[in-house]
């Protein structure tokens, strides 16, 4: 089993080749330790202990959830649970649905969210903020402080 952090360096080094072309990133779910570092991730956020329609919490994790995980991943009998739906009073009054998946989906999310940011990430301008790591609203207005030199119109769109 590879190395995760050589893994996703490897998909790095690729993704500044515009030819490259990915084949089998599939198998990348197949290796445990991918879904290692995604618990490390993922294990501390409160909203784990809230279980999923599984019932089942970040509290009963074990390497053995994690290899009947992978194996399902491997023999594509893998199927993610419907996300349990409650919803969150709003300050209006007002109520907004949220959907909490189960802690193994979580799981699956992370490790695919890991190899996707280690492909596209090279690929974002220097200004985009949004969503990406070390990054946030916050260092989008320093930069806007920094570079802002004025202008006639704004566009804004979401």
């Amino acid at each position: 089993m590879r190395d995760p952090q050589q893994v996703l360096n490897a998909l790095c080094v690729h993704s500044k080749d515009s030819g490259y072309r990915y084949e089998r990133l599939y198998r990348i779910l197949f290796n445990e330790k991918m879904f290692f570092i995604a618990y490390q991730r993922k294990y501390a956020n409160q909203g784990n202990m809230t279980p999923g329609t599984d019932d089942k919490t970040v509290d009963r994790m074990s390497i053995d959830r994690i290899q009947k995980l992978v194996a399902s991943l491997r023999d594509e009998s893998y199927q993610p649970h419907p996300a349990r739906r409650v919803y969150i009073p709003k300050k209006n009054g007002k109520k907004r649905p949220l959907g909490i998946p189960s802690f193994e989906d979580k799981l699956v999310q992370e490790v695919v969210h890991m190899i996707l940011e280690a492909i596209y990430e090279g690929h974002f301008e220097d200004t985009s903020h949004g969503f990406r790591p070390g990054r946030s609203c916050h260092t989008a207005l320093r930069d806007i402080k920094v570079t802002f030199k004025g202008t006639r119109w704004f566009i804004e769109g979401d």
